[in-house]
């Protein structure tokens, strides 16, 4: 499709159009990500066919947050988070210093495995519960929340959705990746820590006296506890071994069958309704997504992203460091406004292509199969996954997790404009984009 047709505005039009309703809080961000793939749909940009690709695309990655979503849930009634939330309030101690570097060191640990918004869903609850204790606004440590997971997903190869998008497309393995990246993301997730007292400098102000402690709050339904902890703990074990099995299990595969298990125990035990479990998944974060996958596989179809990989070669030649560097401030900027799942299936493309393009590999490497890739174009790969997963802390919109954390934001009483997530998150992104355009510069030079 020609850039300046007629088809190719609409499309680009309609796209810029969402993100700035979005933007300037205009209308819920499921709606507007609707009305603008109804705009497509029935102006023919397009088809049925398109919108069955973008979801098929998008499918393992929504297939992560559902389960995720359900496992969390059948958790909550247990009362496991209020005995983690007494635990966490006695060790901050009426800090609120020691409250947000205390979070960091509580999500990372569990983000490095499960999906980010996954442990946002199961972390927000003793977030609101401490800050109130506290008595400061609980809306910038649940985005924090988002943030550092956003960052702790590029720890390990399982987590985040993108990492694992661009791990598995090079065929790059668990074990690689920890020895190429994990560096690399704990020194971005360390940059967080000096930007903090700027953005929450009343939290981190905060130091209130400690009464005394209040009791510890009771496990209910033991049984149900010992259970649905042990279908989380297959689904990351499964997320870790599962492709190795006999019987492959990918991580969306995974999360399906452990958010079935789940389910399966609820209706064993009835002590409440599937239904009522169902209902509680954030179901508008999920139409959102699926949406924006459209939209951006329609943005593709313009053509937008086909004269990228000739650009770079054009723009850098072979001089990898340079284009890896570029990479990284490109996808992270975009990454901002586009959810990074469909930013990262479509750059992935762009890079690969740009390695044909400059015949440092066959052509054969365009389809998903191929593995031999050299050593010397891993910082790209890395670049890209980095730019993906930082950039998409800036905005609201730039990942799955920012949603979820607004959305429980709002459940609990405190509604998120873009703007106020922007005064948060942008601060903290560009911190860490400096320090993984270092890494990722190191990483080129002694490669």
């Amino acid at each position: 499709m020609d850039l300046g047709s007629t088809q190719s505005l609409l499309i680009l039009g309609t796209f810029v159009a969402v993100i700035l309703v979005i933007a300037l809080d205009l209308l819920d961000i499921a709606v507007t990500a609707l009305i603008g793939l109804c705009v497509l749909l029935l102006t023919g940009a397009l088809d049925g066919r398109d919108l069955l690709n973008a979801v098929q695309g998008g499918g393992e990655s929504l297939a992560l947050l559902f389960g995720g979503m359900v496992v969390a849930r059948v958790l909550t009634p247990t009362g496991i988070f209020d005995i983690a939330g007494h635990y966490f309030v006695r060790a901050v101690r009426g800090s609120g210093k020691r409250y947000l570097i205390g979070l960091i060191f509580l999500i990372a640990p569990i983000c490095a495995f499960l999906p980010n918004a996954t442990t946002v869903i199961l972390t927000a609850p003793i977030i609101i519960r401490l800050a109130k204790a506290l008595n400061v606004d609980f809306v910038t440590p649940v985005v924090l929340c988002a943030l550092v997971g956003n960052t702790a997903g590029i720890l390990t190869l399982v987590g985040d959705p993108a990492t694992f998008i661009v791990g598995s497309s090079i065929g790059l393995s668990f074990n690689g990746y920890l020895q190429h990246a994990s560096l690399g993301g704990l020194l971005t997730l360390l940059a967080v820590i000096p930007v903090l007292p700027f953005v929450a400098h009343e939290t981190w102000r905060t130091q209130r006296p400690v009464g005394e402690a209040a009791a510890r709050p009771q496990l209910e339904r033991p049984w149900l506890f010992v259970l649905s902890l042990a279908v989380l703990v297959l689904m990351i074990v499964l997320f870790l071994v599962g492709p190795d099995l006999p019987v492959e299990v990918v991580p969306p595969a995974a999360a399906i069958l452990c958010a079935t298990l789940a389910l399966l125990l609820v209706n064993a035990a009835r002590y409440e309704a599937v239904e009522k479990v169902l209902a509680d998944v954030d179901w508008t974060t999920l139409v959102f997504l699926t949406c924006i996958f459209s939209l951006v596989a329609a943005t593709t179809k313009t053509g937008v992203f086909d004269g990228l990989s000739r650009l770079l070669f054009a723009r850098f030649g072979t001089d990898l460091t340079m284009v890896a560097l570029a990479i990284l401030v490109i996808v992270f900027c975009v990454s901002a406004l586009v959810a990074n799942i469909p930013l990262v299936l479509a750059m992935t493309l762009v890079v690969k292509g740009y390695f044909v393009v400059a015949h440092l590999v066959p052509e054969l490497a365009l389809g998903r199969g191929y593995g031999a890739w050299p050593l010397s174009t891993l910082p790209v790969f890395i670049a890209m996954t980095f730019g993906a997963t930082l950039g998409g802390g800036a905005t609201m919109v730039g990942d799955s997790s920012n949603i979820v954390a607004c959305g429980i934001c709002a459940r609990a009483g405190e509604r998120i404009t873009f703007m106020r997530f922007l005064s948060i998150g942008l601060p903290i992104s560009l911190a860490q984009l400096v320090v993984a355009a270092a890494y990722v510069f190191a990483m080129a030079q002694l490669g």
